[in-house]
């Protein structure tokens, strides 16, 4: 039987982290957002908290709490609700240590996970996106090629969150058995990291590109089993950080509607503005339902692997695709509610927007 009741537990660390994103996050998303600098200060009481590192088992250092999709998604939908770009930069050290910990061995897992559990923030990273259109993770154009004992990788990544700082950098490439995971040391021969990206969006977010000349690793260095599992955990976390920014801009325009006054009501008792509001409500409901659809199959264990694919592929990628749709016409939807105010930088829905436009670029696009 389907139950999406959160667990008390999981209803408080959504409190938590709710709290948190409204009195912390939230205030510092505009300045962020203008100079591309997200405080130090503000990052490390995250860290704090515990939000990347708690699924790191004891003998680690960590708070050893069983991972679950649905815990996830609760905590992303508030932290993307306060500002997507500092949500991904607190959360991209997970890109690192949720694969380590499913598919690592206790080697691998020595070598990183002790070091997201250190007292003071620690970057980590994936390099998954490739420059190049019709983008497919499934059919990566960076290579992962045997050469005697060692790998050699070789191609080209964007969008890569902190691999300026990270630790650990996990590069996604094509090897003989399929798409593979790899763990890459940022000072490795061959590895050259780019100046920073200047995106459309999450301009607080620090991204990279990645060029791989013969990069030359140890077979020691590649995660081994199915990463289809993986893959939807992060499609789930997408959809979820989606329906917060959704949620953001639906917040927002409903509350200006109640206060905006034309023609002596509130635009929010015009009809047309009315409707708009409710189309987006139950936009951000049904995403929601169906990222927890998709992390309920998750953390009920039926995402095995199936051959290429898991168990819950289909539902994480209606999840994701479904959102980043809902999340471009919610956003708009509110920046047409403010009207002229809308377009401006003194309200936040603008750069809702913008940030919201980038889920349908996140691991490809839909359309090819």
């Amino acid at each position: 039987m389907v139950n999406f009741q959160p667990t008390e537990e999981q209803q408080l660390i959504r409190d938590t982290i709710a709290g948190f994103a409204q009195e912390i996050i939230r205030p510092a998303a505009h300045e962020a957002d203008e100079t591309g600098l997200i405080p130090s200060s503000l990052v490390q009481q995250a860290w704090e908290l515990g939000i990347t590192q708690s699924t790191i088992p004891e003998a680690w250092g960590g708070a050893g709490e069983i991972p679950s999709a649905f815990t996830g998604a609760l905590i992303c939908e508030e932290l993307a609700w306060a500002d997507l770009a500092i949500a991904l930069h607190l959360l991209a050290p997970r890109l690192v240590i949720q694969p380590v910990l499913a598919l690592g061995n206790d080697t691998q897992q020595q070598h990183v996970l002790p070091a997201y559990t250190e007292p003071t923030f620690t970057a980590g990273t994936a390099a998954v996106m490739e420059p190049r259109f019709g983008f497919d993770v499934n059919e990566l154009a960076t290579t992962a090629t045997r050469r005697n004992e060692d790998i050699l990788l070789n191609g080209a990544k964007c969008y890569t969150p902190l691999a300026a700082e990270a630790r650990h950098l996990l590069v996604y490439a094509r090897s003989e058995s399929g798409v593979a995971a790899f763990l890459v040391p940022r000072d490795t021969p061959g590895l050259v990291i780019g100046e920073r990206e200047k995106n459309m969006g999450m301009k607080a977010l620090a991204t990279y590109e990645l060029t791989l000349n013969d990069c030359r690793l140890p077979a020691s260095a590649q995660l081994n089993g199915a990463l289809s599992p993986l893959l939807n955990r992060s499609r789930v976390a997408l959809s979820a950080l989606a329906v917060g920014v959704a949620r953001a801009a639906f917040d927002y325009a409903r509350d200006y509607a109640k206060e905006r006054r034309a023609f002596g009501t509130a635009i929010a008792q015009k009809q047309a503005i009315a409707f708009m509001l409710a189309d987006m409500a139950i936009e951000i409901d049904a995403a929601r339902l169906l990222t927890w659809e998709a992390a309920w199959k998750i953390d009920a264990g039926q995402d095995t692997p199936l051959e290429a694919v898991s168990g819950a592929t289909r539902e994480a990628c209606l999840a994701k695709n479904y959102a980043a749709n809902m999340v471009l016409k919610v956003t708009d939807n509110a920046v047409q509610i403010l009207g002229g105010h809308g377009y401006i930088r003194d309200h936040p829905v603008e750069l809702w927007l913008r940030n919201g436009r980038g889920f349908a670029t996140f691991e490809g696009l839909a359309m090819v």
